[in-house]
């Protein structure tokens, strides 16, 4: 009898979110119930997911907590935390699907959100490369170095070796303070200036360098502060 209440629940919960129109209107707690009917069944999932919550503080704290952690909470099976652990690379590799092979950056708004979707998944900090044609076509992205762009040691020989083995054109650099703040520091601007009169002396441009933090970002080519190191 208890176990036909909760599959009658199961579906109704179903029902309820796949016909719901927008999914700003679907409560973080539905969304995690359900999700954890496929790791833990034939039993009540909404206390799990509400202790999840309180004990993570959010829907992005359950999803970035550690497997250990997430098996840890009462009712919870390896099965269930395998599955909310998958979330972020789904979620990545379906963004990074809708760019497809041929589609260009047209511009640095564009430029800027390919590489906001690069970091999704990125916790460390670490320092990328983006090659582009004349016509903005992506030629490769690459990791070029972890730590801050002091530590990891980025230079102009690093970035001329790597950009010459393409086609490019055009050069974006881009590095990440994870749980910091998106501004450019002193050492940013002086790497920079040093990357531009490296690249320009083999007819190549950068055409800007990005810092991210969390879900933020600035383009310094966009910054009124420093856009005039790209002019």
């Amino acid at each position: 009898m208890s176990e036909n209440v909760h599959k009658g629940h199961r579906e109704r919960l179903k029902t309820e979110i796949v016909s719901k129109k927008r999914l700003s209107e679907i409560q973080n707690d539905k969304l995690l119930e359900m999700l954890l009917f496929y790791g833990i069944p034939q039993k009540d999932t909404a206390w799990i997911a509400r202790e999840l919550l309180t004990r993570f503080g959010s829907l992005s704290g359950v999803i970035d907590a550690d497997i250990e952690e997430l098996c840890a909470v009462k009712g919870m099976t390896r099965n269930a935390a395998s599955l909310i652990k998958l979330i972020r690379p789904v979620a990545r590799n379906y963004i990074l699907s809708k760019y497809k092979t041929d589609d260009l950056l047209k511009n640095l708004t564009d430029i800027g959100e390919y590489m906001m979707v690069q970091f999704s998944l990125v916790d460390t900090e670490c320092c990328a490369m983006l090659c582009l044609n004349r016509l903005g076509k992506v030629l490769s992205f690459e990791i070029i170095g972890e730590g801050d762009v002091d530590s990891v040691g980025i230079s102009p020989r690093t970035v001329l070796e790597k950009v010459l083995k393409t086609e490019a054109t055009a050069v974006v650099l881009a590095h990440n303070h994870p749980g910091g703040i998106a501004i450019p520091s002193e050492l940013d601007v002086i790497i920079t200036t040093e990357i531009i009169g490296a690249l320009k002396a083999v007819s190549i441009n950068l055409i800007d360098h990005i810092i991210i933090a969390d879900d933020d970002y600035v383009s310094m080519a966009q910054s009124e502060r420093f856009k005039y190191l790209f002019e």
